[in-house]
């Protein structure tokens, strides 16, 4: 892996544009290309495996790091993200804004928190997830939140590959867009092809 710090193009520079963030994910090993069955069930021809670059620490902080500069206009009580993609985000995004960091985790159709997590009524959660695709994890996180009678004031994302198609209701902040095609499955080329599909 090469050395974080050469993403930063001057001394205390530590804003990170759409392409630096690529460049993490290319750093480490984390943009596959071949043929994927997404969490969504849809299929493409790019992956973004984002457990790959939290494993290092110093991506982990500067990715984290301009998430939590781009909401800390907001007073932000919680940050949540789902399990177990979203667990070291939600922790990190929380350190840098003084925040409690939590995870929701499946059951059922939904999302649950732990014993001994718990988000209080009207405070201000912050639900973060690695990259966006359909929404679908998010919008349990939400519900999950709402249950509990707080407001979800943001929403963070180190990459929208969604090309800002999902809706939320509430404000959605990315640090990089990609076009990628997502195909369902009956009209994926790649099927057509015969590729060989791998799901991470």
């Amino acid at each position: 892996m090469a050395d974080g710090r050469e993403l930063f193009s001057q001394k205390g520079d530590r804003m990170l544009t759409s392409e630096k963030v690529l460049r993490i994910y290319r750093n480490a090993g984390a943009l596959l290309e071949g043929h994927f069955r997404l969490r969504s069930g849809k299929h493409s021809s790019i992956f973004l495996q984002t457990a790959a670059v939290l494993q290092y620490p110093e991506y982990a902080a500067a990715l984290c790091g301009e998430l939590a500069s781009r909401t800390r206009v907001e007073q932000v009580d919680v940050v949540i993200g789902p399990a177990i993609g979203g667990v070291i985000m939600a922790y990190e995004t929380a350190r840098e804004l003084g925040a409690r960091a939590l995870f929701g985790e499946k059951k059922d159709q939904g999302m649950f928190l732990r014993p001994g997590f718990d988000i209080q009524a009207r405070e201000r959660v912050l639900v973060v997830d690695d990259v966006l695709t359909t929404g679908g994890s998010i919008r349990k996180i939400i519900d999950l939140v709402h249950a509990n009678d707080a407001s979800v004031i943001s929403i963070a994302c180190f990459i929208d590959r969604s090309k800002g198609t999902v809706k939320l209701g509430v404000p959605i902040q990315s640090l990089a867009t990609l076009d990628i095609p997502n195909y369902e499955v009956a009209d994926c080329p790649l099927c057509a092809e015969g590729v060989e599909l791998v799901e991470p």
